[in-house]
């Protein structure tokens, strides 16, 4: 009895890109070829590289995904730019979604880009620059503090403000961290730490000399009662933290060709039973109102460890 003989499967189909700098091509693979790798994981498709030229196999949408994302990130590098798999993975998201709808990058200071790296951070950008007051809400890691600051630098580099305010509540995040020593500035730097941070990773070393002349300012919310904010962009971090009593106070400082971001995460709130009493009332009065801008992030808009949106997403789950 005679067998039939075996269809040969069918090789999924190929397309094949070139790139004409060769050593650019290096950097767009990544070390021992990582960022090919991760388009394969996360596209399941086939990446081959030969010489100058890549070849893509899979279906027709993930193979025309993956060109995408690669003619995205070597024309970061074209720019100067770095690519690292944190951009890999970032290209990845927005090809779930328009790129027609997502911004250039931020230019902050002579060398250095911030880009938005989810649909979520996008949209927050496009608020930022319509609207004078900003609400960002969502969990840990999704850039809400970061972006506000990248924006608010970019204003300050384009000329289009002439300070740079960040403001949060000095609040102990459920800790008794007891008597500071030192002067004023001592005491409360350990509160206003993330903001510096966020700082000095948008401008580098620009941001001692900055604040030295005034130009930026860190302060603790206290701080601002009694102010009129003129030609400021001014940014409220830990908005959660905030009573209605103070959130009102900040929200009246905003004065003419001045912006405001207030950012906050409603479920870390150290306020005695837990509640972000300040951050919710103002969301529940200001929605709809005009001139009011609200981006709400969620646990896939987590650009920090991979590991740290598992963790918002077990936390969420449990009802935490």
């Amino acid at each position: 009895m005679k067998q039939k003989p075996k269809k040969r499967k069918a090789a999924p189909e190929q397309v094949t890109l070139e790139f004409a700098d060769n050593g650019l091509l290096a950097a767009l693979s990544g070390p021992h070829q990582k960022h090919f790798a991760r388009l394969e994981q996360k596209l399941g498709v086939m990446v081959n590289q030969r010489g100058n030229l890549v070849g893509i196999a899979g279906t027709a949408e993930t193979r025309a995904r993956a060109a995408t994302i690669l003619g995205a990130l070597y024309a970061r590098l074209q720019a100067g730019e770095s690519v690292t798999l944190a951009e890999v993975d970032a290209e990845i998201r927005f090809t779930d979604s328009a790129r027609a709808a997502i911004p250039g990058a931020i230019r902050t200071a002579s060398a250095r880009l911030t880009r938005p790296r989810t649909p979520a951070q996008s949209a927050y950008l496009d608020l930022m620059q319509e609207n004078p007051l900003v609400f960002g809400v969502g969990p840990a890691g999704t850039g809400k503090t970061y972006l506000a600051a990248a924006f608010g630098a970019h204003q300050l580099y384009e000329r289009r403000v002439e300070r740079l305010i960040l403001s949060r509540p000095a609040l102990e995040a459920g800790e008794r961290l007891g008597f500071l020593p030192g002067d004023l500035k001592e005491k409360i730097d350990p509160y206003l730490r993330p903001l510096y941070d966020a700082l000095f990773d948008v401008l580098g070393e620009q941001t001692t000399r900055l604040m030295e002349q005034g130009i930026i300012e860190v302060a603790p919310l206290a701080f601002m009662r009694g102010r009129t904010l003129t030609r400021a962009f001014v940014i409220l971090d830990e908005a959660q933290n905030t009573t209605s009593a103070q959130m009102k106070m900040f929200l009246t400082r905003l004065g003419e060709d001045s912006r405001m971001v207030v950012t906050g995460d409603a479920s870390q709130s150290d306020l005695p039973g837990g509640r972000p009493e300040g951050l919710a009332e103002a969301l529940s009065f200001l929605e709809g109102v005009e001139g009011v801008g609200i981006a709400r992030f969620g646990e896939a808009d987590v650009v920090r460890h991979p590991l740290v949106r598992r963790v918002v997403a077990a936390y969420t789950k449990n009802g935490k």
